[in-house]
């Protein structure tokens, strides 16, 4: 009890001190460096993020919100562990790329090491406020700062010897097919923020936060996140460098998707908690003010939107194609002979419907009309059967391709596709709940 009574006895400022240390000692490094020198590593990144996380914590603790006087320093390291949660991210992404084995990736790198580069700048722009402002506070300033061999890059001219060979393991199909699918659901639910070219900063200002903000992002980077841990966990476990190469370049894509995706929300947090006028008024908007002219809230966006979330979308897109050839090699096929449509035949509803069974699977299945193929995830490719169907009055038709969605296709056909006799809607079976 003494020793615990004589920790809390520390004065407020022994202990800010204390806190700010190692935070101040890195703001004394970064301030020495200029925008022409390397590119942050890692370590470096990761000691920012530790030592601003620790000193906010305690700030917060202390009430620093709502401090006129401590305020600043708060949100500065605020800024700090923010961006460079970015920059780590965006870091792995850079130190990684060679192993990630995914083509035509020259644009994308060059416009990350832009992005990386606007968050360097800003942090090194705000190290001296950082300093300035500690001094008002009376907090003591470090005799010197850290030194560069402190933050070494992660790369060195060895590799260490590959002697755990995970070619032999059972890949199980079924778990192949599980996080194949669940990719091409993410991209699909993805494709929803209809994101498709770059914006201007008025288009970007139109869309962030209201359609594109941190916990709609936070939600993607958990999904993607699930499903790079149950690729690693149940189908590869090793690394990059050698065994099956279309799977681990599926397992680059993920990690492309999910490390912008982190650092988009890491971004988007910093603008929406830090940078977005949210019509606070008094100290927080002077705050604000002060944090626009170190870090720009446009340049930001821009980066944010036009090189994350744009690449974002690029890869997730990209890697639909390889999921949907790996899945296709994987699924267990199948076929089904049902009865077409009563009386209206493959008209919109039941084409829609059986359209939305092939794509929530991802395999490919068709519909074959006597020596006619037509492909089953397309709503138009149906309704070109349904006319074959009806100008040569068949009553069956063949299903071939995924069984996951021939399963719920003949369900479909048992209750004639969802619509009585006259074309109107009717209850679907439970195990179809997802079409609703």
């Amino acid at each position: 009890m003494e020793a615990l009574q004589s920790v809390c006895d520390t004065s407020f400022y022994e202990k800010v001190r204390l806190f700010s240390n190692d935070y101040l000692r890195c703001s004394i490094y970064v301030s020495g460096l200029d925008s022409s020198q390397p590119v942050f590593t890692k370590y470096l990144y990761s000691k920012l993020i530790s030592t601003s996380q620790l000193l906010e914590d305690f700030l917060d603790f202390h009430g620093a919100k709502n401090s006129k006087n401590w305020y600043f320093y708060r949100e500065l390291s605020a800024a700090v562990r923010h961006l460079s949660r970015g920059g780590y991210s965006g870091q792995h992404i850079l130190n990684r790329l060679i192993f990630y084995g995914i083509p035509g990736i020259e644009d994308f790198e060059r416009e990350l090491r832009i992005t990386q580069s606007f968050i360097k700048e800003s942090i090194i722009k705000m190290a001296p406020i950082i300093l300035d402002e500690a001094q008002r506070l009376k907090i003591p300033i470090p005799d010197k700062g850290y030194s560069p061999s402190e933050f070494p890059g992660v790369a060195t001219s060895e590799m260490l010897d590959y002697d755990i060979d995970d070619v032999d393991k059972d890949l199980e199909k079924e778990n192949i097919v599980k996080i194949a699918s669940e990719l091409l659901s993410i991209a699909r639910n993805f494709d929803q923020l209809g994101f498709y070219k770059p914006y201007d900063i008025k288009g970007i200002q139109t869309i962030v936060p209201e359609k594109v903000n941190e916990v709609e992002i936070r939600r993607f980077e958990m999904l993607v996140h699930n499903l790079q841990s149950s690729f690693d966990t149940y189908v590869i476990h090793g690394g990059y460098r050698f065994g099956n190469r279309k799977l681990k370049q599926l397992r680059g894509y993920f990690s492309f998707v999910f490390h912008l995706l982190q650092m988009i929300g890491r971004l988007l947090h910093f603008y929406e908690r830090h940078l977005h006028d949210a019509g606070y008024k008094n100290i927080y908007k002077k705050v604000r003010e002060k944090l626009v002219f170190l870090v720009d809230p446009k340049i930001l966006l821009d980066r944010t939107i036009n090189c994350c979330l744009f690449y974002t979308f690029h890869f997730l897109n990209s890697g639909k194609e390889l999921a949907k050839e790996i899945l296709n090699e994987n699924i267990e096929h199948s076929s089904i002979t049902v009865g077409v449509p009563v009386s209206l035949g493959f008209h919109a509803r039941p084409s829609l419907l059986v359209a939305k069974i092939v794509q929530h699977f991802g395999g490919q299945v068709e519909l074959c009309v006597v020596d006619d193929r037509f492909d089953a995830s397309s709503v138009l490719d149906i309704q070109w059967a349904g006319g074959k169907i009806q100008k040569e009055n068949i009553t069956e038709v063949i299903f071939k391709g995924d069984a996951r969605a021939l399963k719920d296709i003949e369900i479909l056909a048992s209750v004639n596709y969802g619509e009585d006799s006259i074309g109107k809607g009717v209850p679907l079976p439970s195990e179809l709940a997802y079409l609703k």
